[in-house]
């Protein structure tokens, strides 16, 4: 089957790739072996220099960048360029922190010197989904290019082009030759290469079905990894806190990416006290978003990445419908044929029910109204995923204090979830395993190696 790249908003096919066959694949893989027997040696001070320069090209064609993003999955120019400069701030943050994150750490121990070593792995596969098409590449592949790996991708189908470019980019800043290799095949190709004896290790963005199948093969080969899936985040709105600001961050938060982002808000439990009141915020606010050509127009949320992802969100609005829930404010696809989806607001929601057993990826904002603090915390944590999670209140001691009972694998209190360098990312429960960026980040594809010298 050829990858091909197919504008959400249009439809149209814009440009057909013929996948790598497996021999070439192999030779790619070997490439890269090769790569690493010398990158690994780098100083970390000369690895910087093309991190930096990485940096400044993303900075400097942010619009051509983020003009292919928009192309392949829709979503705003305005938004896309953003994604492709905060790509240039991973790529920064590791270039000058990778040196004092993976310096040699020295241990009290009963030997003369013991120290624990930082070293790196060898080749790492990406599987990387869509939905971020550069910054999930650019948040694995800068940390673990400064730790001396060398990594090879294998992304999204519908995102051939992204996957491209990145790789243009980083032969541009004048890293070696198979420091990083984009590898054009379908899902079904994954295991083998998990199997090659060059991979040492694989990191996973996407669905718990894709993350469960990569975490098997991978085992099965006792390779590690590090897997970020999916999410269903609370946003829980407490009796006091700032409903003005709550509510117009909920809108941005569940709309962020046309609602297509693992840490979007998708479940708001709001306190009944100020239920009504919230809602009325944020159905005025959903109400004014705007849509239109993503390309062109300034608009607010684009078209899901694909038709069938639209089919897919209203099959699974429409299946919590007939099971009792209620629409507090209409929306939905545009169309048989389209990959647009008016924002939605559902709430009566039940267990058993795909709104609240799933995650809906896309612009369809879940609604709990609940008694008090401990019920709110009760159905955040009534999930099988544990990604992140927002809590929203004036008293910052009883927010935080709300925010240590939340399963997941990060909590913001009075502001949207995002990733950022600084802060570790990943969840628990079946939101995955591992962490990326931060300092925990790139130590998670090195051999932590003890050395105890007598």
């Amino acid at each position: 089957m050829p990858i091909q790249t197919i504008n959400p908003a249009t439809n149209e096919v814009i440009k057909t790739f013929e996948p790598h066959t497996a021999t070439e694949v192999e030779q790619m893989l070997k490439a890269a072996d090769t790569a690493f027997q010398s990158w690994k040696h780098v100083e970390f001070e000369e690895r910087a220099r093309h991190m930096q320069q990485c940096a400044d090209l993303l900075e400097q064609e942010a619009e051509k960048y983020g003009r292919i993003i928009t192309l392949e999955m829709g979503k705003p120019l305005q938004d896309a360029v953003a994604e492709v400069k905060k790509c240039a701030k991973v790529c920064r943050y590791y270039a000058e922190k990778a040196a004092e994150f993976l310096q040699d750490e020295e241990v009290e121990s009963g030997a003369s010197r013991s120290l624990i070593a930082y070293q790196p792995l060898g080749v790492v596969l990406a599987v990387m989904p869509w939905n971020f098409p550069f910054w999930q590449v650019l948040r694995f592949l800068a940390p673990a290019l400064m730790a001396g790996n060398v990594g090879v991708l294998k992304h999204a189908s519908n995102v051939p082009q992204c996957a491209l470019a990145i790789e243009e980019i980083i032969r541009k800043a004048g890293f070696p030759e198979h420091v990083f290799q984009t590898l054009l095949v379908e899902s079904k190709a994954v295991d083998a290469i998990i199997e090659s004896k060059y991979i040492k290790a694989v990191t996973l963005t996407g669905s718990e079905g894709a993350g469960s199948k990569v975490a098997e093969k991978a085992g099965s080969e006792i390779k590690k990894t590090v897997l970020e899936l999916g999410g269903s985040d609370p946003f829980i709105v407490l009796e006091d806190a700032d409903l003005e600001e709550a509510a117009t961050t909920a809108v941005k938060s569940r709309m962020v990416n046309t609602g297509q982002s693992c840490i979007a808000a998708k479940r708001f439990i709001v306190v009944e006290g100020i239920a009504e009141a919230f809602l009325e915020k944020m159905k005025e606010k959903m109400r004014a978003l705007k849509t239109g050509d993503p390309l062109k127009d300034n608009c607010d949320y684009g078209p899901l990445a694909r038709k069938d992802l639209a089919e897919e969100l209203e099959k699974q609005v429409q299946a919590s419908l007939d099971k009792g829930a209620e629409v507090v404010l209409e929306g939905g696809r545009e169309g048989k044929d389209s990959a647009y989806f008016k924002p939605m607001i559902i709430r009566n929601v039940k267990p058993g029910m795909p709104a609240y057993e799933d995650e809906l990826f896309g612009p369809v904002a879940i609604v709990f109204v609940v008694p008090d603090e401990a019920e709110a915390i009760k159905i955040a944590n009534d999930h099988r995923y544990g990604l992140a999670g927002t809590v929203w209140t004036k008293d910052k001691e009883r927010g935080l204090r709300v925010a240590r009972q939340v399963e997941s694998g990060a909590v913001f209190v009075n502001a949207m979830v995002a990733s950022s360098p600084e802060m570790p990312f990943g969840g628990i429960k079946k939101s995955g395993y591992g962490r990326e960026l931060s300092y925990i980040g790139i130590r998670e594809f090195t051999n932590q190696k003890s050395i105890w010298i007598g």
